[in-house]
């Protein structure tokens, strides 16, 4: 896939419950939502959209609570209450079944808004994402490290390069672009959920698992145990040389499998 020029883009605002909510479009054609990862905004995704609406798609991306114009968290909320926001963006936009993805820990949300409300999904993917909700404690702290803006940039790079980037990828690219305050706000959300039957989000919808190589906060699980874990709908795809940043790593392969994934499910339905 070729690099394409920046898409033109809109912004609205949508005053919701829990608060104003910013949310950018761009592009025409399938609807594709696009869901950050921990404690970091939609910029991640400025390296593939123009490759997603180049490949047809039309791009609904909400910017985290905390994050530009939109408010905060408010206290006691849980994935699910992230997810609400979501549904009422992609409803306020009156769009039709979307994909929905998530990047990392941005996928949690987005399997939450598939077990919730099918009708508003055709299907879903998860990007170098965990297919439970806990990762190992040393990872915990590579995680925490790196959005720790608190600490030396040398300290918060260690952190980077040991939990989210391929060996020999350039890991400073990502010590910009953090939000402490956000990213505590969504591992108290993430905390404060109990329920697990949102997991399995390929029982009743095609599930896009995109795998980066070499993560090592999400280790490339086999198809058998995407399948036990995710359930029976779900498309493994492997790209390597990445790590869990996946997006500043390999944007092309990650669009790509983005398209081709989209293409198949549009075309199904």
């Amino acid at each position: 896939m070729t690099a394409a020029p920046s898409p033109a883009w809109e912004m609205h605002l949508h005053e919701l419950p829990s608060g104003t909510l910013e949310v950018f479009t761009m592009g025409a054609g399938h609807p594709l939502v696009l869901l950050p990862s921990l404690g970091r905004g939609q910029e991640d995704f400025d390296g593939i959209a123009p490759l997603l609406v180049a490949g047809g798609l039309r791009l609904i991306r909400p910017e985290p609570r905390g994050i530009g114009r939109s408010d905060p968290l408010r206290a006691g909320a849980t994935l699910h209450d992230m997810a609400a926001d979501v549904i009422a963006a992609m409803q306020a936009e009156r769009i039709g079944p979307a994909l929905v993805a998530g990047h990392a820990a941005g996928n949690w949300v987005a399997r939450i808004i598939t077990h919730a409300r099918p009708d508003l999904v055709a299907g879903c993917a998860m990007l170098a994402a965990v297919t439970g909700t806990t990762v190992r404690p040393e990872i915990s702290a590579a995680i925490a490290g790196s959005f720790d803006t608190d600490l030396p940039a040398a300290e918060r790079l260690e952190h980077l390069r040991r939990g989210y980037f391929a060996p020999g990828n350039d890991a400073s690219v990502w010590l910009e672009g953090w939000h402490k305050d956000v990213a505590l706000a969504q591992r108290a959300a993430r905390e404060a959920t109990t329920d697990r039957a949102w997991l399995r989000a390929a029982e009743n919808r095609p599930l896009l698992y995109v795998a980066a190589a070499e993560d090592a906060i999400a280790a490339p699980p086999s198809e058998d145990e995407l399948r036990d874990a995710l359930g029976p709908q779900v498309t493994r795809v492997v790209i390597d040389r990445a790590g869990h940043a996946l997006l500043p790593e390999q944007p092309e392969a990650t669009a790509a499998a983005l398209v081709a994934f989209a293409r198949r499910i549009f075309s199904a339905a």
